[in-house]
Order: structure tokens, then sequence, then C-alpha cells
């Protein structure tokens, strides 16, 4: 049995979700969102709850249940909240600049990098070592900071390079003479 996926999902005001040929649409104050919908799970919208139950007792039925209940409160959370992820810059030199549809980074490089932003997200640099990247799609915001961070990536011997807010580089000793 999975506990995540025993847990309906909960509908604040002002959200509204439906499901119509093998979709589920969520519509909140920040957007829209869709999920194709999988056969061996079965969805209920009821008194502003999103229930999901696997529709047989297979193997592949019971995976997909936990996945699908957090993916469907992915949704919710992200048309009602949105979601951001932090980018911290170390290193002498290296600097991030939002440019309208552009992100422009200089990482040590002989050129600067143009990193387009996609559709659906938003790129702030409240100063040049930060870069906040947020939208209504978790899956989306997460790719676009590891598409960032792989420009550059930290290195365990100075900590130079791109790295998430809270993450720890593990550091190694240089070499002895």
């Amino acid at each position: 049995m999975s506990r995540i996926g025993k847990k309906p999902v909960a509908i604040p005001a002002g959200v509204s979700a439906d499901i119509a040929n093998g979709v589920l649409t969520v519509t909140g104050p920040k957007g829209a969102l869709t999920l194709s919908l999988v056969d061996d799970v079965t969805y209920a919208i009821s008194d502003g709850t999103i229930a999901v139950k696997p529709a047989n007792d297979s193997r592949q039925a019971r995976a997909f249940w936990g996945l699908q209940r957090t993916l469907v409160a992915n949704l919710v959370t992200g048309v009602t909240e949105g979601y951001t992820k932090t980018l911290l810059i170390t290193g002498v030199g290296y600097r991030a600049n939002a440019q309208g549809t552009n992100l422009k980074l200089q990482l040590g490089y002989s050129h600067d990098v143009d990193f387009p932003v996609p559709e659906g997200i938003e790129i702030k640099t409240p100063d040049n070592t930060t870069i906040n990247i947020s939208g209504i799609d978790k899956q989306k915001v997460g790719q676009v900071a590891a598409e960032i961070r792989r420009w550059r990536k930290p290195e365990p011997y100075k900590g130079k390079g791109i790295k998430y807010r809270g993450e720890f580089i593990f550091r190694k000793e240089g070499k002895k003479k």
C-alpha cells in the first residue's frame, strides 16, 4: 500500500480541476497545467479533493499510484504558489546577468554564454552571483536550473562553479609536497 497515494490532494479555494479525454487540467491564479492520466490509476474529484487509487491489483498499478498522486499535488502547488530554485555562482570573475529573454553568463570561458530562457520560466538576478529561477511547472524549473548548472559544475578543490542554494560541495585537499 502506498502511504503517499492514500492521501487525497486538497484543492484550495480559487483552483479548479477537470478531467476530460484522459487529461487532468488544473487551473489557478498563476495559470493552468495539464497531466496525461495513466490507465492503471483512477482519479476522482469530489468535495474539494482529488483522490488517486490503483485501477487494479497489478504491480504496475501499485507502482504508479504514489507517483501519480505526487504529480497531481505538484500541479496544484504550481498553480497556487509556483516553484523557485536558486543558483549561486562562486569564482573570481564569474557572474550572471538577466537580459530580457536571455541569461548572460560569464564563467571563465573565452566567450560569454547566452542561455535562452524557455517559455513559462522567469529568471531574475538580484546580484551578479545569484540566479533565481521560478515558474509553475516543477519539472521545467528543475530542468532549466540543471541546464544552467551544467555550464560550470562546482569543482571539489576550490569550490568554483554554479551550485544550488543549500548544496554541500565535498571539498578535497590539494596536492601535498
